[in-house]
């Protein structure tokens, strides 16, 4: 007899960072045992990072196994068709208490080619941002291979760089291409293709725990740059009760559900759900059962599970795929 499928979570994969910090604990409660603590892998398929199952019947199983089993019910009909076994997104949350490095991500084309890999597509959503916290998302001007290789000669780079101030809320979406980084004092939830493909252009000199500058990918990101000016960052309404479209691109769309009392949901059994709380908490009540989730908590929907009720005061980010 088949087990039945309910909302799965998972043990958060920390990752200490150069530039890591401890608000992943004070902010988002998570159990992080170094202050140096950058991300927190909520759900990942990832090799070598694979999520393990936090609850349930299926608690201490990998992901990949449970999918392996349930396939079509986990992933969804559509999904399932289009990725067939592998679940083609990943779930973070970031503290960078400095600077990360400025970096870009490949394609797919590329990132198939060079690495065996999906490209990285990913989006941010601003947890929590200090004052005058910024991101780097683009050039401020058009440039090209050769003026942008001189810029990095010239050290001037950062010059070149586009610079924008965020706060809690704001939303942005880095396609592949677009150079980029997460500024200091800002917490993000992050989603992303699965891949951990990240060609590195500049680190500010930083030196690692041995005193050795970080590794730089130049050659590498050269075919990878999109050289144009971008537009990243994404408006959206903030309707209570209501899903309202934040990102909808061809990896994953994500909406913003502002809860104040009690939603019911249905879905068609097309695609998994994921819930990030980002703000508050909520209950999940399905076929009598009730799960409660609060804020920096992470859960994924099996695909069969058509119909719930969302309940509580929450911030919440609902991810699926079209």
């Amino acid at each position: 007899m088949k087990i039945p499928l309910y909302p799965l979570q998972f043990h958060p994969i920390f990752k200490e960072r150069l530039w890591g910090g401890e608000k992943l604990q004070s902010l988002l409660h998570k159990s992080i045992s170094s202050n140096q603590t950058g991300e927190s892998w909520e759900l990942s398929t990832v090799e070598g990072n694979v999520s393990t199952i936090a609850n349930g019947a299926f608690a201490g199983q990998l992901i990949t196994s449970v999918l392996a089993e349930f396939p079509n019910e986990i992933l969804g009909t559509a999904v399932y068709e289009r990725f067939g076994n592998q679940f083609p997104l990943l779930f973070k949350y970031l503290d960078a208490k400095e600077d990360l490095s400025v970096q870009v991500h490949p394609n797919d084309v590329l990132a198939k080619q060079r690495h065996n890999s999906f490209g990285k597509t990913e989006m941010w959503y601003v947890v929590q941002a200090n004052a005058d916290a910024r991101l780097i998302v683009g050039f401020k001007e058009e440039l090209n291979q050769a003026t942008y290789l001189a810029h990095l000669e010239n050290k001037t780079l950062l010059t070149t760089l586009n610079e924008i101030k965020v706060q809690q809320g704001d939303v942005f979406l880095i396609e592949t291409g677009t150079v980029h980084a997460i500024g200091a004092g800002i917490v993000v939830a992050e989603i992303q293709q699965t891949s951990d493909i990240t060609y590195r252009l500049y680190d500010f000199d930083r030196v690692d725990s041995d005193g050795n500058l970080r590794e730089l990918h130049v050659d590498l990101a050269l075919d990878a740059i999109n050289y144009n000016t971008v537009s990243s960052q994404k408006h959206y309404q903030k309707n209570s009760n209501q899903s309202n479209p934040v990102v909808d691109c061809p990896y994953f769309t994500t909406q913003f559900i502002p809860l104040e009392g009690e939603i019911g949901v249905q879905k068609t059994g097309a695609t998994f759900t994921v819930y990030m709380c980002v703000e508050g908490s909520f209950e999940l009540e399905l076929a009598g059962q009730n799960y409660l989730y609060s804020k920096g908590d992470t859960v994924l929907i099996p695909a069969a599970l058509t119909s719930f009720q969302l309940s509580g005061k929450a911030s919440i980010l609902e991810i699926y795929i079209s």
